[in-house]
């Protein structure tokens, strides 16, 4: 069975916000301010001020601002702050403020988890790209693209992404029917080696250089949980900022095999039954679309 399209669209980070390189010098501001990959927030909101300094704010305090374009038709900025910001101290003195773990950011609203994602992805690229990696000389800013140039070679760099893989894994299991006698739906999860919650997880991966998308699902599957698998069908994508990756979700049958752990990222992995699922607490990740939808067209 084919995923069934969502009668509710998901929110698009362009709903509200718009790329753009042209300072337009609106009369206010949005500030996607971080201090240690914290999102800054007031009043559960993303601050719409004049200037930092209506923040209390220096420039002393601030290690990047980064104009990232038009939010609600308004000039956004990234800004991280130095490491030596007294936050602390700020939180203290502005009751309505906080810093919050941009993981949690999406349950609080979900349009500004996004371009929150989109602005630390670019205060990281501005930390890590300062310098060639061609020829070591220091880069700039190109004034038309989010791009870094080096003056000297003119090699050019973008932002970075990485791309990677996670695949639902569906069997038929001819040993166990429902009540109507035919083959109950089964779904591969995974325990992995590198986090507790949830339990048991989709099978993810990067994809390596010169594979495709396919290629890459039936490396990962077979590298993790010794398995084969056959038609692979796109699901959907999802930008996840933590640190730079685009998650490229498929549906796949399993084939043949049995499982067999690889025993250093999967520690141990089994065919669920939708019932016996456990439910991530939150819809962030295209992880929990993935079990929605087998759960509800499977």
């Amino acid at each position: 069975m084919r995923k069934e399209k969502e009668s509710k669209e998901s929110i698009s980070i362009y709903d509200n916000y718009k790329i753009d390189m042209e300072l337009k010098h609106t009369d206010k501001q949005y500030y996607f301010i971080f201090y240690k990959r914290r999102l800054f927030l007031i009043n559960n909101k993303i601050p719409l001020v004049k200037d930092l300094i209506s923040l209390n704010i220096n420039d002393s305090d601030v290690k990047n601002s980064i104009y990232i374009g038009q939010f609600h038709s308004k000039d956004c900025f990234a800004v991280e702050l130095d490491e030596e910001f007294d936050c602390e101290h700020y939180i203290k003195a502005n009751d309505d403020s906080q810093f919050i773990e941009l993981y949690f950011v999406f349950d609080i609203d979900e349009e500004t988890y996004l371009v929150a994602g989109r602005a630390i992805q670019i205060i990281d690229w501005e930390n890590t790209h300062q310098y060639c990696g061609r020829c070591g000389a220091k880069t700039v800013t190109s004034d038309i693209e989010m791009a870094k140039v080096c003056p000297e070679c003119g090699f050019t760099s973008f932002t970075r992404i990485c791309p990677a893989i996670i695949t639902s894994i569906i069997k038929k299991d001819e040993s166990e029917l429902d009540q109507e006698g035919r083959p109950i739906n089964k779904v591969l999860m995974a325990r992995h080696s590198y986090h507790t919650a949830p339990r048991y997880a989709l099978i993810a991966g990067f994809l390596e250089a010169g594979e495709s998308v396919e290629e890459a699902v039936k490396r990962e599957v077979m590298e993790e949980v010794g398995i084969e698998v056959k038609d692979i069908e796109y699901f959907g994508s999802q930008s996840w900022p933590f640190p730079n990756s685009l998650m490229i979700g498929c549906i796949c049958k399993y084939k043949s095999g049995e499982i067999k752990v690889d025993e250093n990222e999967i520690l141990k992995a089994k065919w669920f039954k939708k019932e016996d699922i456990e439910r991530p607490a939150s819809e962030i990740s295209i992880f929990s679309k993935l079990l929605k939808n087998f759960i509800e067209n499977y």
